[in-house]
């Protein structure tokens, strides 16, 4: 497994940084994630994921044989869609992950995973939608799994120029899931990385996706953390010569 939880403490006078880089799940950022993470210092990389996940990412064939309860059609339906996109556009969903741990096992760093375990929150999020909420997001999946990938990138294209709108597009049309599997996650993500900061981590990288970036920024700082983001858009930007 790729979580660790041996600690390297510092100096309380070292003000240190928690630098959070927003990715999307989808897509190839491994190059990009790589450079950021090797151009700052680290004593820990902490990721967007729970035990579960990690596992599935590292080891794929734990997916098929780890029994787990029925999973709801159309969580099923999005899952499907996610690793066709992942697929298409690049080293498969997670990709930016696995990245990132690998990055870690080189340095010797320890990797903690911050998320909500996943059924806790799928469960939370169906008892919270509304009868709206379920027909758009089968919609929307069920298109998403006919729609050319092509089309899929320019959209986070235009994302990556406007995110806050398309932020503000989700919680208008899906609030339920803004709330969820946004806002939740991002204070519970927060409390952990506070927890590590307390324990004398005082240069900690956090892989996450790119919605989550804004709002867990802000629950650090609520912290008084230090924070410096990297969005998607900065992330997947071509280098630039002197």
């Amino acid at each position: 497994m790729w979580v660790s939880t041996s600690t390297g403490v510092v100096s309380t006078s070292d003000p240190g940084q928690i630098l959070l880089l927003g990715s999307a799940h989808v897509v190839d950022l491994s190059g990009p994630i790589r450079a950021r993470l090797s151009s700052v210092p680290l004593q820990a990389v902490a990721l967007e994921l729970d035990a579960e996940r990690a596992g599935v990412l590292e080891d794929p064939a734990q997916k098929s044989a780890r029994p787990r309860p029925s999973v709801p059609p159309l969580i099923r339906l999005w899952g499907l869609l996610q690793r066709r996109l992942g697929a298409q556009l690049g080293q498969g969903a997670g990709g930016e992950m696995r990245a990132a741990a690998g990055f870690a096992r080189e340095r010797q760093l320890p990797v903690f995973l911050i998320d909500d375990p996943f059924d806790q929150t799928i469960r939370r999020l169906l008892g919270s939608l509304s009868p709206n909420e379920r027909l758009r997001l089968v919609a929307g999946a069920i298109l998403g799994l006919v729609i050319p990938a092509r089309t899929v990138q320019r959209e986070l294209d235009h994302y990556s120029e406007a995110p806050a709108e398309y932020t503000d597009q989700i919680r208008a049309n899906f609030p339920s899931v803004a709330h969820i599997l946004i806002d939740e996650r991002n204070e519970h993500m927060a409390s952990r990385l506070d927890e590590m900061w307390r324990r004398g981590l005082r240069h900690i990288a956090v892989v996450v996706g790119d919605a989550h970036v804004p709002g867990l920024a802000e629950a650090l700082r609520r912290r008084q953390l230090p924070v410096e983001t990297v969005t998607y858009g900065e992330l997947r930007a071509p280098a630039t010569g002197p």
